[in-house]
């Protein structure tokens, strides 16, 4: 095997796979990129047996054959090398030779019999959507995920695809993050998949500012993305996710609309003199305007007094001050809206107006 490849067109498939690969393996061949010349392109996969990603470019004075290299060797080596750089890689053996100017590198390689690959998915159902849409379902829902959670169904991102929409939702039993978008075209069958934490994480890194489309191609145990050169397939969490609509509070007609960024700034203010354990807030609804306290062991406190278009009256309610700065963070425009039924209620925080963002946070007990 062999090719000749401009560095910075070389870098960029590595950039995209390279985070795939643990630092820690099972199996030594993990850490390695299986890399195939084929034609008059190079193809780069990464894989740790749950994602797996594979990057795709063109390449010059191609010589087809496969073979497993060492990836942040790689990736390293390629990063350091100056701009501009022409390299030159050729299989000696169980050698890779990679020559550029006057720097020469030699690279272990692992026999490409040895790399796992994904088997083909049984493809259920396959969606296009803008690439920009997708990548913010995903951001401004990935925050609610749970982490190392033993409820294992909780560490990932539900992908809910109904007849024109598809929502992505997470939650980690103390809040609920949900985004919706309208699909150009229906599916016939609802399907509910969980992708784990890793395989989101990754999938969002991969997004970039362009306008193209990405195919999104439902399996039974995988989820496949395909996005210009590079192929995304994760493995599926094996579970049921929790019923999320029944979480969405119905009912709350005690409401409040704030500006945004004030509210955002009283929370960030208010949570200096919060207890750093428990990290609550209260909530104070009179007509007109909204009251947030914070305490904390030392008998200090934080008052903070913004205004509200509401006609609550008498109505506190506590809430983790993280989890409503999350919230605002990942909501857009100048208002938001807080719908709440009575003092032991979750609050619904949405944008005004917009019903496609939506998020709920459980209250606490202050």
């Amino acid at each position: 095997m062999q090719f000749s490849i401009q560095r910075e067109v070389l870098l960029k498939p590595l950039q995209q796979v390279v985070g795939v690969v643990e630092r820690r393996q099972t199996l030594p061949v993990l850490a390695n990129l299986l890399v195939k010349a084929d034609g008059d392109q190079v193809s780069f996969t990464g894989t740790d047996l749950e994602v797996e990603m594979v990057a795709t470019t063109a390449a010059e004075a191609v010589q087809n054959g496969e073979v497993t290299i060492p990836a942040r060797k790689l990736f390293d080596i390629v990063r350091a090398l100056p701009d501009g750089s022409k390299i030159d890689v050729k299989q000696n053996g169980e050698r890779i030779a990679l020559n550029a100017g006057r720097s020469r590198f030699t690279l272990a390689t692992l026999p490409s019999t040895e790399f796992p690959t994904i088997d083909e998915i049984e493809l259920l159902e396959r969606v296009s959507l803008p690439e920009d849409v997708l990548r913010e379902l995903m951001e401004r829902t990935a925050f609610a995920m749970a982490n190392q959670d033993v409820r294992y169904y909780l560490n990932g991102m539900l992908l809910d695809l109904q007849e024109h929409t598809l929502r992505c939702v997470a939650t980690d039993g103390h809040r609920l993050a949900l985004k919706e978008t309208q699909l150009e075209s229906s599916v016939s069958t609802r399907r509910q998949i969980i992708i784990p934490r890793k395989g989101v994480n990754e999938l969002v890194g991969l997004f970039e500012t362009g306008e193209g489309q990405v195919e999104l191609e439902f399996g039974r145990n995988h989820l496949r993305v395909r996005r210009g050169g590079v192929v995304f397939t994760s493995k599926l969490i094996d579970g049921r996710f929790p019923d999320y609509e029944s979480v969405i509070p119905l009912g709350a007609d005690k409401t409040a609309t704030i500006e945004r960024d004030v509210l955002r700034g009283a929370l960030q203010r208010a949570a200096i003199l919060s207890n750093e354990k428990y990290r609550g807030v209260k909530l104070e609804l009179s007509p007109g305007k909204m009251r947030i306290v914070a305490h904390n062991p030392e008998q200090e406190e934080a008052v903070e007094e913004v205004e509200a278009e509401t006609s609550v009256s008498d109505l506190a309610v506590g809430f983790n001050v993280g989890y409503l700065m999350d919230a605002l963070s990942a909501l857009r425009g100048d208002k938001v809206r807080l719908n709440l039924r009575d003092a032991q209620s979750s609050c619904l925080l949405q944008e005004e107006g917009n019903d496609e963002a939506r998020h709920v946070i459980m209250p606490l007990r202050l």
